[in-house]
């Protein structure tokens, strides 16, 4: 099992450095995706991940910055030569979400099909609404479990673990400190966490018109750097990496500056997550 960082920025705004949430999963060559945010197609190209190879994606909640390109990518995939299913799981409205992409490129779609020679991609992209957490996929390389996380107003939100034959990794999604991601990441050998540092928002927050509110909503359903160390440290994970950064584009900010407050509580494998590192689990 290996796991791509496509994207690693925090929020909806685009600006230089990072790109919006997007993970791959890849177990024997096969990649599921966890998020789609905006570029995640080409994010993919750049990691030399083949998107006719997708299997399945799953998105963790309905914030623009994790579904925004999940119908662009299903259509370019189908484009590029996907003609194999692909399974999309999420909250609730994802059904739309794939159904809407469809008709919204339906003129360039008609026109693919007897131009290329294209399957009908109706036929591949099937959409599943995840109603409750616990198991939501399973295939003979990987099974996948949800679970629900704190991260309001956002409900529901879910953390995603892939387990396969001898690995285990898990996606935090967008999460305020919560102790059952702690017990549902136990023992896992990758822990990816969203990172906010709560003393570096007021840079951030002089960008928008409602920061009072914005800032509101970033501590009550984020994860501050200190909190995120006790809850690697209180699972036990063998490698913690910081992804979804919040402010992700602060030229100011070290790595230290994210770093030293996990170390506080986390003393294992540490990794400050970047657009298309590649990391075996």
């Amino acid at each position: 099992m290996r796991v791509v960082l496509l994207g690693t920025a925090g929020g909806p705004a685009l600006r230089p450095g990072r790109s919006s949430p997007a993970a791959a999963v890849i177990v024997d060559d096969v990649p599921y995706l966890v998020d789609c945010g905006y570029g995640v197609g080409r994010q993919l190209v750049d990691a030399k991940i083949g998107v006719a190879t997708l299997r399945a994606i799953f998105i963790t909640h309905h914030h623009s910055d994790h579904n925004a390109d999940l119908g662009n990518l299903l259509v370019l995939a189908w484009a590029s030569g996907l003609r194999t299913p692909v399974d999309a799981y999420g909250p609730p409205l994802v059904t739309d979400l794939v159904e809407l992409a469809l008709r919204y490129h339906a003129y360039d779609i008609a026109i693919r099909i007897p131009d290329e020679g294209r399957p009908d991609p109706r036929t591949l992209f099937a959409a599943h609404e995840i109603a409750a957490p616990g198991l939501v996929y399973q295939d003979e390389r990987v099974r996948v479990e949800a679970l629900l996380v704190p991260h309001p107003p956002v409900v529901p939100a879910y953390a995603f673990k892939f387990t396969s034959r001898d690995r285990v990794v898990v996606f935090s999604g967008d999460t305020a400190y919560s102790e059952a991601l702690a017990d549902f990441a136990r023992g896992a050998d990758m822990l990816i966490h969203e990172v906010v540092l709560e003393s570096a928002l007021d840079r951030l927050l002089k960008l928008v018109p409602n920061a009072t509110r914005l800032r509101e909503h970033i501590v009550a359903g984020h994860t501050e750097a200190v909190d995120v160390g006790r809850i690697a440290a209180l699972a036990d994970v063998k490698h913690l990496v910081l992804s979804h950064f919040v402010p992700s584009y602060d030229p100011t900010l070290t790595d230290a500056d994210w770093s030293d407050p996990v170390r506080l509580h986390y003393s294992g494998t540490l990794t400050l997550g970047k657009d298309l590192l590649a990391l075996d689990a």
